[in-house]
């Protein structure tokens, strides 16, 4: 639940700051793409809190299924821009869905320790 709260505060905080540099334009990436960050590190979280305690191998399998959501992001990122440029500008959706994922990052971590 505290990663959830966390990466909503952080999809509140980065939209506000694309919508101040880029205007309203960045309010929809900033809003779907910080959404999508937090769900790929989420989920790569559970998978990893799972491995943790058990052989490196499990581990390892662990860590490389959340990269694999976080590449899917970047192809979700890729489909939404070629898409529908109007709606999903690429430099505010890629800031958006970055600018999520790598603090939340970090609380990977937290986790392995």
């Amino acid at each position: 639940m505290k990663h959830l709260a966390a990466g909503l505060v952080l999809t509140a905080i980065v939209t506000a700051l694309l919508v101040r540099g880029f205007g309203s334009i960045a309010l929809l990436p900033g809003v779907v793409f910080g959404g999508v960050a937090t769900v790929i590190q989420l989920a790569a979280g559970v998978f990893l809190r799972r491995a943790v305690g058990k052989p490196l191998e499990q581990l390892l399998k662990a860590w490389g299924i959340g990269m694999g959501l976080r590449v899917l992001g970047m192809f979700l990122f890729l489909g939404a821009v070629l898409v529908d440029r109007a709606h999903f500008p690429p430099l505010p959706t890629a800031l958006a869905f970055v600018g999520v994922l790598i603090p939340l990052m970090f609380s990977d971590l937290r986790t392995i320790r």
